[in-house]
This record gives C-alpha cells, sequence and structure tokens, in this order.
C-alpha cells in the first residue's frame, strides 16, 4: 500500500472572502468617530434632562464605540500575512471579536434592566424637550453609520457583530424618541424606563444569534449547510477515480474561509495529482472549500484511527 498527503497551498493572504480589505477598515473607523462624538452627546444629554433611555443609549453606544475599535481592530490585523506561529494568519480574529462583542451585549442589558427596575420604583423628572433634540440628533447619527456599514459580505462576522451594536443603538435612539414624545404630551414618566427594556430584548436576540454563530465557528462546527457525509458522497460521485472517500472534517477558520482534510481512496492505475485536482474542483464549486489537505491512499487507510 503507497499513500501521500498532498495539500492544496494557498496564499491566505488572498483569502478576502469577497471583501474589500483597506474600505472595509475605513468604514469602521468612521463609524467608531461618529459613534464616539454621539455618545458624549447622549450622555450629557441624558444627565441634563434625567432621561433613563438616553442614559441607557450613551451607555449602549460607549461599549459601542469600543466595540467598533475593536471590529476595526479586527479588519486590520485580519489582513496580515501568515506567519511561522500562525499558518492561517489572523483571519480567526474577527471571530473572537463578533464573539466577545456578543457577551458584552449581555452584560450591557442586564445593566440596562437593572436601572430601568430601579426608575420604576423611583421616578425621577425629565425634561423632555431637551431629551427630544438629543434623541433625533442619535437616530439621524446612526442611521447614517448603519448605512455606511450595510455593505458588509454576509460571512464577515466581524463587520456583523458592529452592525449589530449600530442596530441597538438605532434602537435605543428610536426608543428615546418616541419616550420624549410621550412624557411631553403625557406626563408619562414610565414609559422611558419601559422603553428601554423594550430595546434591550431586541438587543438581547440580534446577541444570541451572533454568540451562537460565532461559538460554531469557534468550536470547528461545519459551515451552515455542509457536513462531512455529504462532502464525501459527493468527492466519491464526482471526483475522478476515486472509489472511497473517508475521515472527512470540514470547518471554517472564520466565517465563509471553509477548509476540509479528508483521506481518498483511489482505483488501480489513477494518477494521484490528476485526482487531487479533481476532488479539489468538487469542493470549491460544491462546498466553497478553497483550502483542501488530501491524503491519498492505495489499498486501506494507515491512520488506526481512521473510521472507514
Amino acid at each position: 500500500m503507497s499513500h501521500g498527503h498532498h495539500d492544496h497551498d494557498h496564499d491566505h493572504r488572498d483569502h478576502a472572502h469577497g471583501r474589500e480589505g483597506p474600505g472595509r477598515e475605513r468604514k469602521l473607523l468612521v463609524a467608531f468617530a461618529l459613534t464616539a462624538v454621539t455618545l458624549v452627546a447622549e450622555a450629557v444629554g441624558g444627565w441634563l434632562s434625567g432621561s433613563l433611555a438616553l442614559l441607557a443609549d450613551a451607555g449602549h453606544m460607549l461599549v459601542d464605540a469600543a466595540a467598533l475599535m475593536f471590529a476595526w481592530l479586527g479588519a486590520h490585523y485580519a489582513r496580515k500575512p501568515a506567519d511561522a506561529r500562525r499558518s492561517f494568519g489572523y483571519v480567526r480574529l474577527e471571530v473572537l471579536v463578533g464573539y466577545s462583542n456578543a457577551l458584552v451585549q449581555f452584560v450591557l442589558v442586564a445593566w440596562i434592566a437593572v436601572e430601568a427596575g430601579l426608575r420604576f420604583s423611583d421616578p425621577q423628572p425629565i425634561l423632555s424637550g431637551l431629551m427630544l433634540w438629543v434623541a433625533v440628533a442619535g437616530l439621524a447619527v446612526n442611521a447614517f453609520v448603519l448605512f455606511v456599514l450595510s455593505d458588509h459580505h454576509h460571512d464577515d462576522l466581524n463587520t456583523a457583530s458592529a452592525r449589530l451594536h449600530v442596530l441597538g443603538d438605532l434602537f435605543g435612539s428610536v426608543g428615546a424618541v418616541g419616550a420624549a414624545l410621550l412624557i411631553g404630551r403625557f406626563g408619562w414618566l414610565w414609559v422611558d424606563p419601559l422603553l428601554s427594556i423594550l430595546v434591550s430584548l431586541l438587543i438581547l436576540r440580534s446577541a444570541g444569534r451572533l454568540l451562537r454563530r460565532s461559538a460554531h465557528i469557534l468550536l470547528e462546527g461545519a459551515p451552515e449547510g455542509v457536513d462531512g457525509d455529504r462532502v464525501g458522497e459527493a468527492v466519491q460521485r464526482e471526483a475522478d477515480g476515486v472509489c472511497g472517500v473517508h475521515h472527512v472534517h470540514v470547518w471554517q477558520l472564520a466565517g465563509g474561509y471553509h477548509v476540509a482534510t479528508l483521506h481518498a481512496q483511489l482505483r488501480e492505475g489513477i494518477d494521484a495529482d490528476g485526482a487531487i485536482r479533481s476532488i479539489q474542483r468538487v469542493l470549491r464549486e460544491r462546498f466553497r472549500i478553497e483550502h483542501a489537505t488530501v491524503q491519498i491512499e492505495r489499498g486501506g487507510c494507515a491512520d488506526a484511527h481512521c473510521a472507514h
């Protein structure tokens, strides 16, 4: 029996998943600057007006400003080339950023809930006019920042996590505008903490989705819609000269960056290099797997841990 280990090698700096590098970084940096300016305005406005909705939104934007800065750092370092210690480069950094941002959102929601409970039991006077103007300004800035980040790639978890924070800011501003109008018209002070809680629930739902998605990638889970059995069956059915496929593993380094390893048994007389090219074509066209390590075998598998 003879077998060899063949790797379809790529320069990992080229795995951009269809994203712009510097352009994406600039967008994140602009989003950070606008968010930082707006959070200062909302914090001052919330303190002067006595509005929890504004203060909660300012607190949210403080976390989001840091999140956007980390997202920018993630986008910047993700483009760094591979080195001897990190053979796949820094592409997974964006997943760590997305995972961390989602966890921070849970902490923020808990803080808003506690503050809202205190406001229900002890309502505070609110200057609704000042609250309204600050909230409208915050709404306009958040809408613009969301537009700036709107064209990110579906698999870009880094920018997706940044958009999640900005979307939470937008909901917070909408809630603050609504609360200001109701308080000014009817004097309903309880609307302020109530809307803060409703906004927190929306944030919690989105943060949960991002957390699950990021954790799945960090746990080496298979890409959505792809599993080892389907990959093995497709390769065995469509690749030239392959009579058996086993020991298949498929995972993601980052959103959209699919990686696979597998053992392939060839028919007698089949050229190994030609079979590898055929396998790589099937993986690329059927499952968007651009980086695959293929071990060719003739006869039985030499791996004692391999399950046929």
